[in-house]
């Protein structure tokens, strides 16, 4: 399903600066020439060395391609295929009253914010500039409640799940996957936009033919300040700006066919008639010369990565095969390549995940770290109990993980049992636990005197830890998943013991014993720890629909009852236009 999508948005992605092509240049032939571009070249690649050669040689691959392939961003190049359908409908949208254009405008924004952040990056940083040259071409007030109407719709389409948690916690991750900004970028981005305001205010006040030029100019400029100035000179403002390289990409394409547009249009007028033309046969030359940099990649697409239609031969269908037979439900600890893929074939449980800039318990990515790095077998193990896990999967060599992330991967051997072992460098190891699932008696005296491992995530915080969860009371938890949302935790507890749970821990949820609501806090590691009184008791976790989720829900029912509503005011227009006669 994944690829499927992924498939079809790279292929709407192409149609899609036909689109906006189309809409903003008004000329068939940009727009299907900027088509053939954008599935062929990449510019950007002139001026990024490392991501040249990254692309299998030069100018072999397009960029956006290759990191869909190579760097599994297929959200990432969903969100750029969608990018210039909002920025078309939200050209056609701005100068006049089209409510389907608004309609659509809203819908698109939205998908690419749901695809991808970085690509809603990108349009953050083109919306303004578009809104911009429009009011520029047309300073009246309607339009400026046009360009409102628009990111307001989108984010009601979004509401329900973006909420303000949601973007505190992404946030909050982001210094997992980027370095931070600094001043000086920020600064610098400030004065660039005044004095670009400043430049264009002068030269295309009401001046309607300049709206499209204006745009192009400065998308290539911010675009190009944030990408390329970061590559050569450290500009930061947020986030990793090398990521839009495949956005600067379409952008250096737009701004190339505005300028052979304009060659096009240009007249010399001298004899003899092959001058008079020079204009034109200098746009034809830069245009064969531009594609003949895509020969390799037109003649070879199919052979760059080669197809395997037999995953079962790879370890890591193998190893989670293994586990699914074997392990079935237990949490266990994977790394490289078979963190990746390791839910492709099989629901299985891991510590962590193969992405994790969202991830609500940043204690996965110490445990990670720890795991995989300390060539002390004893804390890794504390860190391995500490986070539940049932098992480990170490790959060494000759194995076929490509990744291998294990400094030490021979730390484990006579410390922990062997489960199996592929002989070809891929091991599963036994974590020794008390009692088998995610839940465990503890006294809570003893855990509430451990420091947060979340503020510091230490080997010394974490060997206590693990000491109290699996050498605390000798009385089992008993523990299960219903879903997602519902987990059962059975057990008696006495004065001084709470249950622990060790999934991560959120407001929202609840926990009922015998009818009666019990108190739900963090523990030190992040975890579920639920205080009850003195007793057996037969506990059902709940997470509860968020406040702020049901809120956004509302919102989003009453944005889509909006679009409904603009779609049906489009259809009455285009009925009474078509009964006037009027195009």
């Amino acid at each position: 399903a994944y690829h499927i999508y992924t498939a079809f948005f790279y292929c709407i992605g192409i149609l899609a600066v036909y689109v906006f092509l189309r809409t903003g240049a008004g000329s068939r032939g940009v727009g299907w020439l900027g088509a053939l571009a954008a599935g062929t070249l990449s510019p950007a690649l002139l001026f990024i060395e490392h991501m040249r050669v990254d692309a299998q040689g030069a100018f072999s691959l397009p960029q956006r391609l290759n990191v869909l392939l190579r760097y599994g961003e297929g959200p990432h190049m969903s969100a750029l295929a969608v990018l210039p359908l909002a920025l078309a409908a939200a050209w056609a949208a701005l100068p006049a009253w089209r409510p389907a254009a608004l309609a659509l405008a809203a819908v698109f924004s939205a998908l690419v914010v749901s695809n991808n952040f970085y690509g809603a990056t990108a349009l953050a940083i083109l919306y303004p500039l578009l809104v911009w040259a429009r009011w520029l071409a047309q300073p009246d007030r309607e339009l400026l409640l046009r360009a409102a109407a628009i990111p307001l719709l989108a984010y009601g389409l979004t509401a329900f799940w973006l909420t303000p948690s949601y973007l505190r916690v992404t946030l909050d991750n982001m210094r997992l996957v980027s370095q931070p900004g600094n001043a000086w970028s920020l600064a610098l981005a400030l004065a660039v936009a005044l004095a670009f305001a400043a430049v264009t205010w002068r030269i295309a006040w009401r001046r309607p033919e300049r709206a499209w030029p204006l745009f192009v100019w400065g998308a290539l400029l911010f675009m190009s300040l944030n990408v390329l100035g970061n590559e050569h000179f450290g500009f930061r403002v947020i986030g990793e700006p090398l990521r839009l390289a495949p956005e600067l990409d379409m952008v250096f394409i737009v701004f190339a066919l505005l300028v052979l547009a304009w060659l096009w249009s240009r007249r010399v007028n001298r004899r003899p008639a092959w001058l008079r033309a020079a204009p034109r046969l200098l746009a034809a030359v830069l245009v064969l010369l531009a594609f003949w940099q895509a020969r390799r990649y037109v003649r070879h697409a199919w052979e760059l990565y080669p197809r395997d239609w037999h995953p079962e031969n790879r370890i890591e269908y193998r190893i989670t095969e293994w586990v699914a037979r074997n392990l079935p439900g237990e949490r266990v600890f994977a790394s490289g390549s078979t963190r990746f893929w390791y839910n492709a074939w099989h629901d299985l449980p891991q510590v962590g995940g193969g992405s994790e800039q969202g991830v609500l318990n940043q204690v996965v990515t110490a445990a990670q770290y720890v795991v995989t790095g300390d060539p002390d077998a004893g804390n890794a193990l504390a860190w391995l109990q500490a986070a539940g896990a049932g098992a480990v999967i170490v790959h060494r060599d000759p194995s076929q993980e490509i990744y291998r992330d294990f400094s030490h991967p021979e730390k484990f051997d006579g410390r922990l049992a062997v489960l199996h072992d592929s002989g070809e460098g891929d091991i599963v190891y036994r974590v020794p636990r008390r009692f088998p699932g995610l839940a465990r008696i503890v006294e809570t005296r003893r855990i509430d005197a451990i420091p947060s491992i979340a503020a510091q995530p230490t080997n010394e915080n974490v060997r206590p830890y693990a000491e109290a969860v699996e050498r605390g009371p000798d009385k089992p938890a008993r523990w299960r998943r219903e879903s997602a949302r519902v987990m059962y935790v059975s057990g008696t507890v006495s004065e001084g013991e709470s249950f622990l749970v060790q999934e991560s821990y959120d407001p929202y949820w609840r926990a009922y014993s015998a009818g009666r609501r019990l108190p739900v806090r963090k523990d030190p590691m992040g975890f579920l720890l639920i205080e009850a009184p003195p007793g057996a008791h037969e506990i059902r976790l709940v997470f509860e629909l968020p406040l702020e989720n049901l809120v956004g829900r509302i919102l989003s029912a009453a944005s889509a009852g909006v679009l409904l509503a603009l779609l049906a005011l489009a259809l009455r227009k285009r009925k009474a236009q078509a009964a006037e006669g009027t195009p």
